[in-house]
């Protein structure tokens, strides 16, 4: 039996899914032999993830790293259910083998080498936001859609989280305490009437919210305002990107014209050459030096003089 040569931790890969948001996943590879391994990483579905690194080498009994990154979907799956796989392979290599060495090639199964192959299938997990708080008639009520009830902890920030329920009991007992006031109150006013007057029943005296209870709701301004405000600063920076590349392209356009001109007079000074030196062979071959006819002339009178005396 073969001794297994890396472990995977964790053994399957979980990505929180958001619409148009991406997630990525670490993932530990741990080399449990006492030789060099090289990995690789595949996948089924190749354009919807990124693996960095996808190929490595891990040193004998030592952990490597990496991340699947799941790119950003514009729809969920049907049920959250997700069919795609990876399948990390695994073969001794010698030592002092570069990662410029492994190639497809190092994977390639033969009978001279072990190749040991791990899979791992992929989880989604939705994305759930906390539960909201709205008033409700004076009284503090769950949102329908979050009905799980949170326990009491504390954020990072410092904040205090209580849960629904004790935020609910307490309201409660202030709208009891208000009740039994506003009953004495309507009492002593009966009191103080005549005989034949009767005082308005409790029930239709109108109960406004606590103010406690009025600023536990959330207040959806100031998300709006945040994302106007994130909006703008993305429009000006998009604004401004545009602009630096517009500058760029005229750079760029400048110094093609530059090139092109500066092109142009080497092209002219090289035939400006060639004519200066077709010019020079002909003067030199058309016409003789002053001093050769002189001294020519001079020859000549001398051995005219010298043949005729």
């Amino acid at each position: 039996m073969t001794m297994e040569l890396f472990k995977i931790q964790p053994g399957e890969l979980k990505f929180t899914f958001e619409l148009k948001k991406q997630s990525s996943c670490l993932i530990h590879l741990i080399n449990k032999s006492d030789q060099f391994i090289a990995f690789k990483v595949k996948t089924t579905s190749p354009k919807k993830y990124c693996v960095r690194p996808n190929t490595g080498i891990i040193k004998p009994k030592d952990t490597c790293d990496f991340t699947v990154t799941m790119l950003a979907q514009r729809a969920a799956p049907p049920d959250m259910q997700c069919k795609d796989k990876f399948l990390v392979q695994g073969t001794v290599i010698l030592p002092g083998t570069s990662e410029e060495d492994i190639t497809s090639d190092v994977f390639a199964k033969d009978s001279s080498k072990h190749i040991e192959e791990k899979k791992l299938k992929v989880f989604l997990v939705s994305a759930t936001p906390p539960p909201v708080l709205l008033p409700i008639n004076g009284e503090l009520k769950q949102d329908s859609s979050h009905e799980i009830s949170m326990p009491k902890d504390r954020m990072q920030n410092g904040v205090e989280n209580i849960p629904p329920n004790e935020v609910a009991e307490g309201v409660e007992k202030v709208d009891a305490c208000r009740d039994s006031d506003e009953n004495r109150a309507a009492e002593d006013v009966a009191m103080e009437q005549n005989e034949g007057v009767v005082a308005e029943p409790i029930d239709n005296i109108e109960t406004t919210p606590d103010r406690e209870t009025e600023e536990l709701k959330p207040v959806k301004d100031v998300p709006e305002l945040n994302l106007t405000k994130d909006f703008e600063e993305l429009k000006s920076k998009l604004i401004i990107m545009d602009a630096e590349l517009l500058e760029a392209e005229a750079t760029i356009m400048r110094l093609k014209q530059e090139r092109m001109v500066t092109t142009q007079e080497r092209e002219m000074l090289k035939r400006d050459l060639e004519t200066l030196r077709k010019t020079g062979q002909r003067s030199i071959q058309v016409g003789f030096p002053l001093m050769y006819v002189v001294m020519v002339a001079f020859l000549s009178l001398v051995v005219g003089y010298f043949i005729h005396p």
